[in-house]
């Protein structure tokens, strides 16, 4: 049984308010509990326009709270930005109020652009070390009380809230495998080492008191429709949304088009194509096969996927209708 589960930034829709766009991640998360899927991370970034879940720890409070047994996290907290006490205690408090249902998906990216990086009181000048070294600490505040310890979360300690690593470098995943972690591989934006990555992992892991083996997870970009032709309309905001990122264009998610042409160049077509390859965008016999295959390929404990559909109605029906391929192929 390969598990299934989400990946939502609380997109902002051009005709919609960030307010709609946290309750539209409640109503996704209900559903999605609904269809048994595993968990729903919300991933930090911070002062982009069509994204609501910069405030991660309480994005997640909100959805943890309008459901009852799906896992609910990050994926991931960019620990650079905090301090692995603060984050300690936010995640403490957080397995205190929902026990049992807390993941803590770290990454190193900034999750901004430099600027919004500065403001948010990042060390630009930490060391290579400084991650792994801030990971260990993270772990001690969430861990049992340790002799001589003198800094407590509180809340925090001894909660044990399980970490993941998120990555799309084969860095993370060395350093996952070495700190016997479960990783989360990045395919759904950064899919070029995707392979090597999995194989990297998984040759050098080592065990830890969390995992006993290797646990790995891919994302994937999903948008799945009645038929092709429909989805592919739906995957159009995907599309402008990259083509925006790629042009330095900050602004809320953008309504479907019918057509991409003459709005992205050819280049932009190629990049962009290439960058989204992995992407489950059709109806469910398309999506159903595509996910077979890359389940077979990369041979993936879970798969998580990001649905970044404009309409909510579509977006709640995708879900619904993603569930029930991974459920054929189980």
């Amino acid at each position: 049984m390969i598990p299934l589960s989400l990946l939502d930034l609380a997109p902002i829709c051009s005709d919609g308010s960030i307010t709609q766009a946290l309750d539209n991640s409640r109503r996704m998360a209900i559903v999605a509990e609904q269809h048994a899927y595993k968990r729903i991370w919300l991933a930090e970034h911070h002062g982009m326009l069509g994204v609501a879940s910069s405030a991660t720890s309480l994005a997640i409070s909100h959805i943890a709270a309008a459901t009852q047994h799906i896992r609910v996290g990050s994926g991931g907290i960019m620990l650079p930005n905090h301090s692995p006490l603060v984050i300690a205690e936010q995640f403490g408090t957080l397995e205190a109020l929902y026990p049992g249902r807390i993941d803590l998906g770290l990454g190193r990216a900034p999750g901004s652009d430099m600027a919004t990086a500065n403001a948010l009181r990042r060390d630009m000048n930490a060391s290579v070390d400084d991650y792994p070294r801030n990971i260990r600490e993270l772990q001690t505040y969430l861990g049992p009380q340790q002799a001589g310890q003198k800094i407590f979360a509180v809340p925090g300690q001894n909660s044990n809230v399980p970490l993941w690593l998120l990555g799309s470098s084969l860095y993370s995943a060395q350093l996952a495998a070495s700190m016997g972690l479960p990783y989360s591989f990045a395919s759904h934006f950064a899919p070029d080492q995707l392979h090597d990555a999995i194989s990297v992992y998984r040759h050098h892991f080592q065990a830890s008191a969390q995992c006993a083996k290797p646990f790995v997870s891919a994302g994937l970009m999903a948008v799945v429709a009645q038929t092709d032709e429909q989805a592919q309309f739906l995957f159009s905001s995907v599309q402008q949304q990259f083509i925006n990122l790629r042009r330095g264009v900050n602004q809320p998610f953008q309504a479907p088009i019918d057509s991409m042409n003459g709005l992205w160049s050819e280049p932009e077509r190629v990049m962009i194509n290439h960058t989204l390859q992995y992407a489950l965008v059709g109806s469910q016999a398309t999506v159903k096969a595509k996910l077979a295959n890359f389940v077979a390929a990369t041979k993936v404990d879970e798969v998580i996927v990001s649905m970044p559909i404009y309409d909510i109605d579509a977006r709640l029906n995708s879900v619904a209708l993603l569930a029930e391929c991974m459920a054929q192929l189980n």
